[in-house]
């Protein structure tokens, strides 16, 4: 469930919202902060698919060796719709929540895809950062960090409760988490926790963050 990442002794961090698709949008938030993927690592909230005519290439990315992701709720999406057919319910809700871009790529290709990227989307990273600790799910991070493990992992893909509350009780045992799935029109941090996606595929907007500004 969870992956721990040592300190980039090499290069720098950053965080990415929800790509959906977007991967322009992604090469261009990297040019500008001059990425190096020699030296630097990208950490993504997941939702790499969906909404986004490159989702292929954007899953694609989850197995290169700079850029490191978790589950999101989409790829939970296409995993149940591509598992249980074309026929199924499952398959009809990808459909409704922008799973269209399969018929183009090809469900054989893309089941292929999927499932080499999801050998490498747990649902949890952790990430040390100038000694501190920034944890990142897609979406609801459980009250203590230390809990994870017993977290339901429904509600870490899917979960809402904290943002429609506007809750800013830190989560305990971590310096900081970085969640999406919320759209929200610009970053926001509610206790320790930050909310960055900013809804690339409908605004052009996709936030990227240097890992250390979320700790000053």
């Amino acid at each position: 469930m969870l992956i721990v990442h040592e300190v980039n002794i090499r290069g720098r961090d950053f965080f990415v919202g929800d790509i959906h698709g977007q991967h322009r949008l992604l090469l261009e938030a990297m040019r500008r902060v001059g990425f190096d993927p020699a030296t630097d690592r990208l950490f993504s909230v997941g939702d790499l698919i969906d909404r986004g005519a490159d989702s292929l290439a954007c899953l694609s990315l989850a197995s290169r060796p700079w850029f490191h992701a978790v589950r999101g709720n989409h790829e939970e999406l296409a995993l149940s719709a591509l598992r249980e057919g074309q026929d199924s319910t499952a398959w009809a809700l990808w459909m409704i929540n922008g799973g269209g871009w399969v018929a183009c790529s090809g469900v054989g290709e893309v089941r292929k895809i999927l499932n080499e990227a999801l050998r490498h989307l747990p649902l949890a990273r952790e990430v040390a950062i100038a000694g501190k600790r920034i944890g990142m799910i897609h979406a609801e991070p459980p009250a203590d960090w230390s809990r994870l493990a017993d977290a339901d992992p429904e509600t870490l893909v899917w979960g809402r409760t904290r943002i429609q509350r506007r809750d800013e009780t830190p989560v305990a045992g971590v310096d900081a988490v970085v969640v999406g799935h919320t759209i929200v029109e610009r970053p926001l941090t509610l206790g320790n926790v930050h909310y960055i996606d900013t809804g690339a595929f409908c605004t052009g907007q996709l936030t990227l963050v240097d890992a250390r500004e979320l700790l000053r």
